[in-house]
This record gives structure tokens, C-alpha cells and sequence, in this order.
């Protein structure tokens, strides 16, 4: 299974992904991370990624052969994440057959009915609960 994990800027909420992530992933499972810039794709490598890629077309081509995509909310949104999302990207992304886990953030403009407030760490947490629950789903058994 091909687990992707997309950030813009600093990186930081998709390292934190893949350090949450990535202890708790069985055999069998490829945590990849596709940066809008080389800082947020540095930050995911040095998190544990096993893989990166930069730019338009790695997010492109990545999400497209992803089994799962993380990643800020920001990434389906054409020029999210203070314009670093190409409306190609945000239509890549959002257009994958594949399940997506997307963390809500107010700095986005977009606000979501039925979201809780949170902290960045709660949504986080979350997050990879339900990305363990649906690599279960695919007979894949977290460890």
C-alpha cells in the first residue's frame, strides 16, 4: 500500500504526519511525501519518509498512484496553502479514487460543518487513527 503525504511551506503538519505515521505501519505499507516546495518535502524526509518529491508535477504524478493521501485540507483546494497549490494539484488530488485524510486548518478560508475546534496535535492524532483504520481495512494489520 502507497501512503502519501502531501504539505506546502514548512512542512510541518505533514512531518508530523509522518512521525505519528510511521512507527505503526506494517510490512507491506510505503510512506512517500510530495512537498509544494523542497523545505516541506526536506522536513517529511527527515520525519521518516521513505521517498520525496518537489513541485507540480511530483504532486501530480504521486497522487495519482497513491492507495491513501494525508495532508492539509489546503492541498484540494486550488491555490491553498498562500497560493503554493496549483489549481493542477488541487484537481489531482482531489480528483484521486483513492481515500484522502484531510486536516482542517482556519487559516484556509474554508471552514467544515461538523468539524470540533481543536488543536493542531488533537486533528493530528485523528488523523492518523483514521489512516490506521483504513490500512485495516485493506488487510493491512498496524503494528
Amino acid at each position: 500500500m502507497r501512503i502519501l503525504i502531501i504539505d506546502g511551506q514548512g512542512g510541518g503538519i505533514g512531518a508530523r504526519l509522518v512521525s505519528l505515521l510511521r512507527p505503526h505501519l506494517p510490512e507491506g505499507c510505503e510512506l512517500l511525501c510530495a512537498g509544494t516546495n523542497s523545505l516541506a518535502t526536506n522536513a517529511m524526509l527527515k520525519a521518516g519518509a521513505a521517498r520525496g518529491a518537489t513541485g507540480e508535477n511530483a504532486l501530480c504524478y504521486n497522487a495519482q498512484r497513491a492507495d491513501l493521501i494525508l495532508g492539509p485540507i489546503g492541498v484540494i483546494l486550488a491555490n491553498g496553502i498562500m497560493g503554493e497549490v496549483s489549481p493542477a494539484v488541487a484537481s489531482a488530488v482531489s480528483g484521486t479514487e483513492c481515500v484522502k485524510i484531510l486536516i482542517p486548518s482556519p487559516t484556509c478560508g474554508t471552514l467544515i460543518a461538523g468539524t470540533e475546534d481543536c488543536r493542531l496535535e488533537e486533528y493530528l492524532r485523528r488523523a492518523v487513527e483514521l489512516a490506521l483504520h483504513e490500512l485495516s481495512q485493506h488487510g493491512f494489520a498496524p503494528v
